[in-house]
């Protein structure tokens, strides 16, 4: 079936910064102290554990940044070809299966009957009891006596499945570690099984491991049931806390992408120049600290949804315009945020131009657009990208917040804050509806822990002063 590619705004700036990071790799791979570096971070086992699970959700977020639209009949009148006014992404065509088999309302994870009675008829008699899901455990006859040994098959199956592609990995991980050494592959094997490796293969390998046998078990028991339950409108949690990945994901880099520049230039300017200069730069930063960030977003993102509500042209669907609000609102978010890391820059910007090389350097007229392009800049750059690290998963949280309270993201857009604030009426049912908020809080969970790992190893491998303590 003919497909049209659709780029969207967070889709575009996604890539672009997927292309600089590749391209500041190659930038790594050319600068000894940077390779050093960065070699010592990953040496860590935590970051190497930690950089798996990145890895596989950025690979969730990019497959669902691959945006197309389905061709339709063609024009009656003039036979051109039509497009679908539905944007789908790689990854709905991936979940497509789950997400297809939409339910009525509740249901826990695994269940076979809905989670509220309802008044049906059963053999001709009207009765009030929980009914038989549409889908979840339609397969089973009796699913009393056949639920268990049913759900352990598929999940045994999907366990062989995963094990098996386990196994074909690290065969390939083992045989490009013993190219590389020119050694047998069982002595390769034998090394990275002991952790005699340079960097952690071992720890990385078992966490690709589990995450492989999690998808295996998870997608073989999807077959049958609703693994994470369904929500209010019948819907598969699982789809939705998988969406929300790239909410995350966009929140936490596009946010630092426009913090980055704000907090370094503002930040240089001031601690170089002096004067004037840096008394204008703290009176903007502190007068936008002083002002609560989350009315300043509210506003902001109320007046944008005001624009957008009064001009329905400017999009062609939903989901363009929920992904613009997605995109200002990381706008919003970063111009709130630069304060702190403006500060760390001035104040490191200062402590430098007093050092004697600056100082020589002054005194042989060099002009100040080169002192701060080779001095200054490359010296605070590791300060700048410790900060930018562990202000990731700050982003991330900030959306769980900001969508709890409604100036957030669109309603319609998976987050794990939309998931959180459809829980909070949840919670309060009788029995709970725990499964929401479940869902949302372990992955959330999993990529902020991930990032601070992450974080953490490479503020010790930067830093002289944490290397020395580590």
């Amino acid at each position: 079936m003919p497909v049209k590619p659709v780029l969207l705004l967070t889709d575009l700036f996604l890539f672009a910064l997927f292309a600089a990071g590749l391209v500041y790799l190659r930038h790594v791979s050319r600068t000894p102290q940077l390779l050093a570096n960065w070699r010592l971070a990953l040496q860590r086992p935590a970051a190497g554990v930690a950089a798996v699970i990145l890895g596989f959700f950025l690979l969730v977020a990019l497959a669902d940044s691959l945006h197309f639209r389905r061709s339709g009949p063609p024009h009656p009148a003039s036979g051109a070809p039509t497009w679908s006014v539905e944007t789908r992404s790689v990854l709905d065509a991936v979940l497509e299966p789950v997400a297809s088999r939409q339910e009525r309302s509740y249901s826990r994870p695994l269940a076979w009957l809905g989670f509220r009675k309802e008044t049906f008829e059963r053999d001709g008699r009207p009765v009030r009891d929980f009914p038989r899901l549409k889908f979840g455990g339609a397969h089973l006859s009796d699913p009393q006596s056949q639920w268990a040994g049913d759900a352990a098959l598929r999940a045994a199956a999907g366990f062989l499945y995963a094990a098996l592609g386990f196994a074909l990995l690290a065969l390939a991980v083992v045989a490009g570690l013993a190219r590389s050494a020119g050694e047998p592959l069982g002595a390769a094997l034998a090394r990275a099984a002991r952790g005699g490796t340079r960097y952690p293969v071992r720890a990385m390998l078992l966490t690709a491991g589990l995450l492989l046998l999690a998808i295996g078990v998870i997608a073989s028991l999807s077959t049958g049931y609703h693994v994470l339950g369904t929500d209010r409108v019948g819907a598969s949690v699982l789809v939705a806390a998988v969406k929300s990945v790239r909410t995350a994901l966009v929140i936490g880099a596009l946010t630092t992408l426009v913090v980055l520049p704000l907090a370094v230039a503002l930040g240089v300017t001031a601690g170089y120049f002096r004067g004037w200069i840096d008394e204008a730069i703290q009176y903007l930063y502190t007068l936008l600290a002083s002002i609560p960030d989350v009315l300043l977003i509210a506003a902001a993102v109320l007046l944008l949804q005001v624009k957008i509500d009064a001009n329905p042209a400017l999009f062609e669907t939903a989901l363009e315009r929920a992904d613009a609000r997605l995109f200002f609102l990381c706008l919003i978010l970063g111009i709130t945020s630069f304060t702190g890391l403006c500060r760390l820059v001035r104040g490191e910007t200062m402590k430098l131009r007093e050092l004697e090389y600056i100082q020589a350097a002054h005194a042989f007229g060099v002009r100040a657009v080169a002192i701060l392009a080779r001095h200054i800049l490359p010296n605070v750059a590791p300060i700048v990208l410790i900060s930018t690290v562990m202000q990731f998963s700050g982003f991330v949280l900030a959306e769980a917040v900001l969508s709890y309270v409604g100036v957030g993201v669109d309603p319609k857009t998976a987050s794990f804050g939309v998931m959180i604030n459809t829980a909070r009426l949840e919670l309060a049912a009788t029995p709970v509806i725990w499964w929401t908020l479940a869902a949302a809080f372990v992955f959330m969970f999993l990529i902020v822990l991930s990032a601070n790992l992450f974080a953490d190893a490479v503020r010790d491998a930067f830093d002289p002063r944490a290397r020395l303590r580590s």
